[in-house]
């Protein structure tokens, strides 16, 4: 009996504390929404007594457009909202876009390569990109417009290219006797369609598709020939420049840290405390807090912990941890070989 009262005693804390988290949320979205429509509240990570700031940016995960639940926006415009608070704020120095991804949408990676190099334009505020275990692909892509760019020696970076995956599963359909009947306008209509005949896939049809990627891919050529053009520039030689053959490795390679430093994808060696070192230094300041902008907890979440209804998943461990892939989306991603 004691032990149950205790039990409900602790739940009663915990639901008090995120009511009170999720009302402070809507108060501060009654005063937010005018202005962006993302209540963004500031945590304060690490307290070093300053007055000065850095904000801490993470990407995290796979890179998507899509919404992180019903009300909280997407990754990408939480992640430039997160940038505009930074800018508005006097007293933030810095920004560090700590990414720990291995890509994702070409669109969303695009989107928030765009934020980062907008927001040092617009602010004249530094942005240093601290690569922790994973940033390759898309993961690269958004951390290159930045400043600065601090790598572990084992960070897996690079693989700087374009997939886009499908699935052709006529063989299994003539098998089991099954035909499909396609009815379209226009010869193009049905690429990519998963029950066409090797015979139906046209030479015209993956031309189209290739020049696609290959343009998609010149793209991400030049916003890391851009950016690190920029960064070498404004850090007048206190970074790393690009090796003059630096494209011979844009091939969809991995890389090291250490490699990805020794042909100047990256600007130094170290952890995440390595980067706010550099913050500091190019944000002019010598002492500064750590801060973060979070979503408060939304009217969704607080559902689901007041037990609303959930749609119930079953995983299959295969020891392996594969994104999901739309069929016909062009992605910035790092695929891991599978064992």
């Amino acid at each position: 009996m004691v032990f149950a009262l205790v039990l409900l005693a602790l739940l009663g804390v915990s639901l008090l504390g995120h009511l009170a988290g999720f009302v402070a949320g809507l108060m501060s979205w009654s005063g937010a929404s005018s202005r962006s429509g993302l209540p963004l509240q500031e945590v304060v990570v690490e307290n070093q007594g300053a007055r000065d700031k850095i904000a801490i940016v993470d990407v995290e995960g796979m890179i998507f457009g899509g919404y992180l639940a019903p009300g909280d926006g997407s990754m990408v415009e939480v992640i430039a909202e997160q940038l505009r608070r930074a800018e508005k704020d006097d007293r933030v120095c810095a920004v560090i876009l700590r990414v720990n991804s291995p890509g994702g949408e070409v669109l969303a990676s695009d989107e928030i390569a765009r934020a980062v190099r907008e927001f040092q334009e617009t602010s004249g505020k530094p942005v240093i990109a601290s690569l922790d275990g994973v940033a390759a692909s898309g993961g690269y892509y958004v951390a290159v417009p930045a400043r600065w760019i601090v790598a572990s020696e084992m960070t897996i970076t690079g693989s700087i290219g374009v997939i886009m995956r499908a699935y052709n599963y006529r063989g299994l359909l003539d098998r089991v006797g099954v035909r499909p009947e396609v009815f379209k306008t226009g010869r193009f209509k049905d690429m990519l369609r998963g029950d066409k005949a090797e015979s139906e896939i046209t030479s015209e049809e993956r031309a189209m598709l290739q020049a696609m990627l290959d343009q998609t891919y010149e793209r991400f050529a030049a916003v890391v020939q851009q950016g690190r053009a920029r960064a070498a520039r404004e850090n007048a030689g206190a970074g790393r420049a690009l090796a003059a053959t630096w494209k011979e490795l844009a091939d969809g390679r991995i890389l090291t840290g250490t490699q990805a430093y020794e042909h100047g994808f990256v600007d130094e060696l170290g952890n995440f405390q390595t980067a706010v070192e550099r913050a500091k230094r190019l944000g002019g300041v010598t002492k500064a807090n750590l801060v973060k902008y979070k979503l408060p907890p939304s009217l969704f979440s607080f559902a689901n912990l007041l037990g609303g209804a959930k749609t119930q998943t079953v995983k299959l461990d295969l020891g392996l941890d594969l994104p999901r892939l739309n069929a016909g989306l062009p992605y910035f991603l790092y695929l891991p070989a599978v064992p």
